[in-house]
């Protein structure tokens, strides 16, 4: 079957480097029109400059999106180039370690701002949007909306608790949203990762050569994901084959998050 996103308008964040920018290359090989977004400006004129000229189907968005005039502005820029949106991936993620005794630590605000709040504010923006744009339409889905989660939502490590709760509130943000907006035949799923083959952790593995193994003795599949396999998941999500498919935290992990972590590491 095909999950097919040829002609339609997609917004990905964080497309400047790693999962975000597999998920937006991904959808603009599959032939969508596609919007890449990040704060990054030489990093997305490096990947898609050369291929953003006037009549393309891809432009590049650079800007905090953190900011409310920023967002509108995306939104604007989207609609400049292609009329519609049809698409939003909320990709742009940080992940930062924390201490969860130090009164001082303020990564909790920061996980939850770069990581929740930016990603309401710019779903609630482009949702308006497709109601407003599909309020003619007969189809049963006029837009859906895409959040990158991670496993870390139902995992504990005292040092990522903050990343663990933007996650886990990123999973309720992505239900709520799917229940109030199935009305509007908007669709708001999630695809939550483990392990990816990003730069980052490549970077990770080179300087901890020991935590690849730790990786794969708690994965089932016993491999590391590749950032297509990622992209693949977004594409159904964002494709009409998932049409009857709304609030669901779609699992990409090959396993890891099945296994109780102390005998995972028996399985090899």
């Amino acid at each position: 079957m095909s999950f097919s996103v040829a002609g339609k308008t997609a917004i990905v964040t964080g497309a400047a480097n790693g999962v975000g920018l597999a998920i937006a290359r991904h959808l603009l090989d599959a032939g969508a029109n596609v919007v890449f977004a990040d704060k990054d400006e030489s990093r997305l004129r490096d990947e898609v400059g050369d291929l953003s000229d006037e009549g393309s189907n891809v432009r590049y968005f650079a800007g905090d999106l953190r900011e409310k005039l920023t967002i509108a502005n995306l939104l604007s820029a989207t609609l400049d180039a292609f009329d519609k949106v049809d698409i939003l991936v909320n990709a742009a993620r940080q992940v930062t370690t924390s201490s969860p005794l130090d009164p001082e630590d303020e990564s909790m605000s920061v996980m939850l701002d770069q990581n929740l709040l930016s990603s309401l504010k710019l779903s609630q923006l482009i949702a308006r949007r497709m109601i407003k744009q599909g309020k003619d339409s007969e189809e049963n889905c006029i837009g859906t909306i895409i959040n990158l989660s991670n496993i870390a939502a139902q995992r504990t490590q005292s040092n990522l608790m903050a990343f663990s709760v933007s996650c886990a509130a990123l999973d309720q943000m992505t239900r709520s949203l799917a229940v109030s907006l199935a009305p509007e035949r908007v669709r708001v799923n999630a695809v939550a990762f483990g392990s990816v083959m990003s730069a980052s952790l490549q970077d990770n593995l080179r300087e901890h050569p020991e935590y690849r193994e730790a990786i794969l003795a708690a994965t089932p599949q016993g491999r590391i994901a590749g950032p297509r396999e990622v992209a693949e998941a977004v594409q159904f999500l964002a494709s009409d084959s998932s049409s009857f498919v709304t609030g669901e935290i779609l699992t990409v992990d090959g396993g890891r998050s099945l296994l109780d972590a102390v005998v995972s590491t028996s399985l090899h």
